[in-house]
């Protein structure tokens, strides 16, 4: 990034901008137009372009984002201390259904190497999963995985991996409560993602409430046609005989699974086959200016050669709900968003909680003032294609295609859980403050916002997106860029950083049902 004063302002009609530069700026910095800094503004915080009076609307993203509690002078940092939050949108007389765009041209002849499922699914990994019913055998889920790997996965060379599917679920809360169905239905539907291919081992210790005829009724999973029933192993029968004694009954079983794995081929799949989660995590406010409008474009990229695209996020597109309804196909669409966003404000007022307690520290340290900001910038991840279908928490696709609405917390490890329900195969997540995150059960392609943080984490980041910050690329050249990522990624010709390192967390399931 040049030393020269650098702004960025996001619509002619904002009287706030973000400062560039690295470093950001110091007093007395002077932009081309004569605008002169009058306090020092972090990279990524806002200037003010013009006086703004107490109590005058500060806009960015032509969006009121706040009123100044006290004058704020043309040049002066504009920080969340500053400014006082707007009240949340009602979720009465929305628009419905009301942007209509001319219908886009398909985007023809892109295809990736995938593996076709049973049940028509497709598959951009060729994993084993060792689901489990309780939290109490996770530790044994996962020694047995680490000698799988070991002792048996060399054999099987066309077996990308063996998942033990750790959460923390299933005793110890009130499995009849009526929200129960949340975690219940998450970790039946993660069992049918594509990338297992119908090859899934379950644990169960025995006692817990979640029994696996209740996690997995018959027919509820499309297994493989040569696997038969539901392969379970459960700790307490006795016919075992010692702790290793069942460790080796999960690492025998295993082998017929490895086997009709191993027998599996990548064949060449139309793009249309991509299911793809977006999330963003660790967001700055370069968030909505580079590395998410990027992925947006990517998104109707997709739309358009008939793949299937998730974003979610309800705390965080909460306050952009109007623009979510009038995107919407249909006047349905539109109540199952507004549906999902009530559900979601009655749950935070339960729990004594408002909506801006989603915004952290790091994103404020980002220059994010509070979440109408964040939900801005957030948002533009879904492109500008029509809203076809809503998930609730945990819901699986089911054949839906086009733009979706899966409706999730903010959280970045329960959202991608719960898209790993609904059913993707490929992940994208973007960050401009920098997270470790990845997923064991798909790839996740890692998309920073600005050079310096892809810089700094160049063995993380798979996309700089901050290239567009620094003039040097285009939101469609980066749009193109993470697309044709994304075909390499899902054939397996390419690995993400992520992939590479093995990087991963337990799955976190939402559980909104009280415990016991």
């Amino acid at each position: 990034m040049t030393a020269k004063p650098h702004r960025i302002q996001m619509h002619p009609a904002d009287n706030v901008a973000i400062v560039a530069n690295d470093g950001g700026l110091g007093p007395g910095a002077r932009f081309d137009d004569g605008l002169v800094v009058r306090d020092r503004v972090p990279q990524g915080h806002k200037v003010a372009l013009v006086d703004i009076p107490e109590g005058g609307v500060v806009r960015r993203y032509d969006v009121p984002i706040g009123y100044a509690v006290k004058p704020i002078p043309a040049g002066s940092w504009v920080h969340e201390r500053l400014l006082r939050m707007p009240a949340a949108r009602e979720l009465d007389d929305l628009p419905v259904a009301t942007r209509k765009p001319a219908p886009a041209q398909p985007l023809e002849g892109y295809t990736f190497e995938g593996y076709r499922n049973a049940d028509g699914s497709v598959g951009t990994r060729n994993l084993l999963a060792i689901t489990q019913t309780v939290q109490c055998v996770a530790g044994v889920a996962r020694i047995a995985a680490e000698r799988i790997r070991a002792e048996l996965l060399p054999r099987y060379p066309n077996v990308d991996g063996v998942l033990a599917l750790e959460h923390g679920y299933g005793c110890g809360v009130a499995i009849d409560a009526p929200d129960a169905v949340i975690p219940i239905r998450t970790l039946r539907n993660i069992a049918m993602n594509p990338n297992f291919g119908g090859e899934v081992m379950v644990l169960s210790l025995g006692c817990e409430k979640l029994q696996p005829e209740r996690l997995l009724p018959p027919g509820s999973i499309p297994l493989s046609a040569e696997a038969g029933a539901l392969d379970v192993v459960r700790f307490q029968d006795e016919q075992h005989q010692g702790f290793m004694d069942i460790v080796d009954a999960v690492v025998k079983q295993a082998i017929p699974h490895l086997e009709r794995l191993d027998r599996r081929r990548r064949e060449t799949v139309p793009a249309s086959e991509l299911v793809v989660g977006v999330q963003c995590g660790g967001s700055d406010a370069f968030s909505g200016v580079t590395a998410n409008p990027a992925v947006g474009y990517c998104t109707d990229l997709l739309v358009r050669a008939g793949a299937t695209v998730m974003f979610s996020e309800t705390t965080e597109v909460r306050d952009a709900v109007e623009q979510l309804t009038s995107r919407a196909v249909d006047a349905d669409v539109a109540a199952a968003i507004t549906r999902e966003m009530a559900w979601y404000d009655e749950y935070l007022k339960q729990g004594s909680v408002d909506r801006s307690a989603n915004t952290t520290p790091g994103n404020k340290a980002g220059g994010l003032s509070n979440i109408v900001e964040k939900a801005m910038g957030s948002i533009v991840k879904s492109g500008s294609s029509p809203i076809s279908g809503v998930l609730r928490p945990g819901e699986k696709l089911d054949g839906r295609r086009g733009l979706v609405y899966a409706a999730t917390p903010a959280s970045d490890f329960i959202c991608g859980t719960l898209q790993l329900a609904a059913g993707m195969n490929l992940h994208v997540f973007t960050t401009g403050r920098g997270t470790p995150y990845g997923l064991a059960e798909v790839p996740v392609i890692k998309v920073g916002t600005r050079t310096e943080l892809a810089r700094r984490w160049h063995d993380l980041i798979d996309v700089n997106a901050g290239t567009i910050a620094d003039g040097e690329a285009t939101v469609a050249d980066v749009g193109w860029q993470l697309f044709r990522l994304m075909l390499d990624v899902a054939s397996g010709r390419q690995r993400t950083w992520a992939e590479r390192w093995k990087l991963h967390n337990a799955l976190v399931l939402f559980n909104p049902a009280p415990v016991t």
